[in-house]
């Protein structure tokens, strides 16, 4: 499990060292057992997993804005697209008595029953999912998050492997992700944010692996082929194909997928272009533009459309879907059908469209931004005061959407660790991650300063992978290349475990408050950072 060299460009040669071969260089070889490599990320996202299953059906109510998505959920599981509920339903739930929910919408007229949702299906079917293997309650409305959150720990751990040639960093990622205060709550709660980040973190996954072994094929090439400025086409490329479904689900969750899609997109054509530039092609450029960028076309903008639109199918399929106009559309014959309920699906995503731009209502837990990063401003995802139920008096229990500020701040230091590691040596893992996060925060200062938008803490979601992968970068140069000294090296590593204690430390302190623990209220009030701004 050792620890690639950190201290050099990507790929240059530690001093004294031996020059490397081509393949060496491009493709470095992945050190350690492959059984560890899989059996180390495994083992923390179990324990990640245990995290976020144990107890998921507390707190035993709606909490935040799950009364709109476990209700779509079930509605898209039942006709197969969304429909308004009663007013009681969330009672008739917690009740045990869903199917009294949907009498009263049954026995109206079915143009009556369309509900109006202002993001795309994909999320809501992943929780539908849960529900309908566990039923409609809170563990079942909620089973679909914590596998993904789970699941996202594998991923970032063996993502990180990749990046950093190492598969103790890559547990180090892998466990940061289990521990983060946000990633946990959302994965323990019927949002759509925590299902956003999973797609976008897939979808990074992929292309790492793609740049892999397109280099690999590269090099095949180089070494066996007669060579030509321009080089070869590297064939179909599942990993990117891959990586653009992923991208495409993530917009089928919420649309700021859009910006990774078109953020990852250009960087996998960078790699490409570097690539070819390293292997010594008189025409890199060229070559990547002729070879890799229509296959990359199909891939990273086809690829995610069929995905977007595939997501709609139950809306096209279904008579009673909000803005359809289905019997406007059957009437002139098939070709009208096509053009008439395409132009209602462009007219719908309009509408919402112009509800997103004008969402700017007030709301105690709304925060900027520039803010997020900080932790300044959490979500009170749920709160209830209790009497006697915890040894004293005054009880408390909540759920507050925060990030881990040993993770948080940590990170914040990395990242800006890895903006001056890229200017320095323009390490493609740098640029990387510092690309991917930017992606899920700077488009948020627009909509801040344009439009005054209503946001949360929680939209930063899909940022917090890439805040571990800066932190697990960042550990790397601090436990420095295997060429250092063994002292050097065991006090980084001291250094990195001392930080990974504390998260751990950091975590459990908050626990209660995550998982809606009842305990006594001046335990709650202690675990308030800061008391103006998390109350």
């Amino acid at each position: 499990m050792a620890v690639t060299d950190f201290s050099h460009k990507a790929f240059s040669e530690p001093e004294g060292e031996p020059e490397r071969s081509l393949r060496d260089r491009l493709i470095p070889a992945m050190p350690g057992s492959a059984l560890w490599g899989w059996v180390g990320p495994l083992l923390v996202a179990l324990f990640g997993a245990v995290l976020r299953f144990v107890d998921l059906g507390r707190p035993k109510a709606v909490v935040f804005d799950e009364t709109y998505y476990m209700k779509d959920a079930y509605s898209l599981l039942t006709w197969g697209v969304e429909r308004v509920t009663v007013k009681d339903a969330d009672k008739l739930i917690l009740a045990g008595d869903s199917g009294a929910i949907w009498k009263q919408c049954a026995a109206d007229k079915i143009g009556e029953c369309a509900s109006y949702v202002v993001h795309p299906p994909l999320g809501k079917w992943m929780i539908a999912a849960g529900e309908w293997m566990f039923g409609l309650n809170p563990f079942g409305w909620r089973a679909a998050a914590a596998f993904v959150g789970a699941l996202s720990i594998l991923i970032i751990a063996r993502v990180a492997r990749r990046m950093t040639r190492s598969t103790l960093l890559g547990c180090f990622a892998g466990l940061m992700l289990a521990l983060d205060g946000l990633a946990f709550v959302l994965s323990r709660t019927a949002l759509l944010d925590i299902f956003l980040m999973f797609w976008v973190l897939a979808g990074f996954a992929c292309l790492i692996v793609d740049r892999d072994r397109a280099r690999s094929r590269l090099v095949d090439w180089y070494e066996t082929s007669t060579l030509s400025a321009r080089g070869p086409y590297l064939g179909a490329r599942p990993w990117r194909l891959a990586a653009g479904l992923c991208l495409g689900a993530a917009c089928a969750v919420k649309w700021s997928g859009i910006f990774f899609l078109v953020a990852f997109a250009i960087m996998s054509m960078v790699w490409d272009m570097g690539a070819r530039k390293a292997v010594g092609l008189r025409k890199p450029y060229a070559g990547a533009f002729e070879k890799d960028v229509p296959t990359g076309l199909l891939a990273m903008a086809l690829v995610p459309a069929i995905t977007y639109v595939a997501s709609w199918a139950g809306w096209f399929a279904n008579a009673t879907g909000y803005g359809r106009n289905w019997s406007e559309a059957t009437s002139q014959g098939p070709a009208y059908f096509v053009v008439k309920s395409i132009g209602s699906w462009i007219d719908y995503h309009l509408q919402v469209l112009g509800f997103h731009n004008q969402l700017d209502s007030t709301h105690p837990y709304l925060s900027e931004p520039w803010s997020w990063p900080l932790l300044l401003r959490p979500v009170a995802f749920f709160y209830e005061g209790r009497q006697n139920v915890c040894g004293v008096k005054d009880c408390s229990e909540a759920v507050l959407g925060v990030g881990t500020p040993v993770i948080w701040y940590g990170a914040l230091a990395a990242l800006i660790a890895m903006v001056a590691w890229y200017v320095s040596t323009r390490d493609w893992r740098a640029g990387a991650v510092l690309l991917a996060y930017l992606m899920g925060w700077l488009p948020w200062f627009y909509w801040a300063i344009a439009d005054n938008r209503t946001m949360f803490l929680f939209y930063a979601a899909p940022m917090v992978p890439f805040m571990v992968l800066a932190l697990t970068l960042a550990a790397g140069l601090i436990i420095g290349p295997s060429t250092a000294s063994p002292s050097r090296r065991m006090v980084g590593a001291a250094i990195t475990g001392a930080f990974a204690l504390l998260a751990l430390i950091n975590f459990g302190w908050l626990y209660p408050v995550l998982a809606g623990e009842v305990i006594p209220y001046v335990d709650w009030n202690a675990r308030m950072l800061f008391k103006s701004r998390w109350i």
